[in-house]
């Protein structure tokens, strides 16, 4: 089964069209590889925006993953997992504990990432950073354990183990 996923990028610039969004289009080129990609939006940092297009994706579009890139940080207009928390049913941390792990690797300043995934209904929603090469190396962190996950969500009834 191909899973259908829509990418929302948070930036108050780019949804003015004062700043070109370069992240949202660097995630579809990896989730395209694996996945449908059905929408890319941008959208200002604001909570009931971003809750809204979060919805959206899911509740109107029938979205299976929904990536967001943008809002993760300490600035004061980041509020991109409060926004989330107020729409996911429950979290997934093991994702967002991943990311950050081997982000630090790479940088301490991943250690201000506030980042959070989780689920709604049946399907992944996954906070990424806002620059381009964070939000694809963070991508590519959970890459693989992201169709299992859906899997489950939707029904699979086979052993984790197996």
């Amino acid at each position: 089964m191909r899973y259908k996923a829509a990418i929302i990028t948070i930036s108050d610039k780019g949804s003015r069209g004062e700043r070109e969004d370069t992240s949202g289009p660097g995630l579809a080129e990896m989730l395209q590889k694996n996945y449908e990609v059905i929408e890319t939006v941008i959208v200002p940092d604001e909570v009931d925006q971003i809750a809204g297009a979060i919805r959206k994706q899911i509740d109107e579009q029938c979205a299976d993953l929904v990536v967001t890139t943008g809002g993760t940080g300490v600035a004061k207009r980041d509020v991109t997992p409060e926004a989330t928390r107020l729409v996911i049913d429950k979290e997934l941390p093991g994702f967002a504990e991943v990311m950050r792990q081997r982000s630090c690797e790479i940088t301490p300043h991943a250690m201000i990432s506030r980042a959070i995934c989780g689920i709604r209904r049946e399907s992944i929603v996954l906070n990424l950073p806002g620059s381009p090469r964070a939000a694809q190396e963070c991508l590519s962190f959970v890459f693989d354990a992201i169709p299992h996950a859906l899997d489950k969500l939707k029904g699979d009834p086979t052993d984790c183990a197996r």
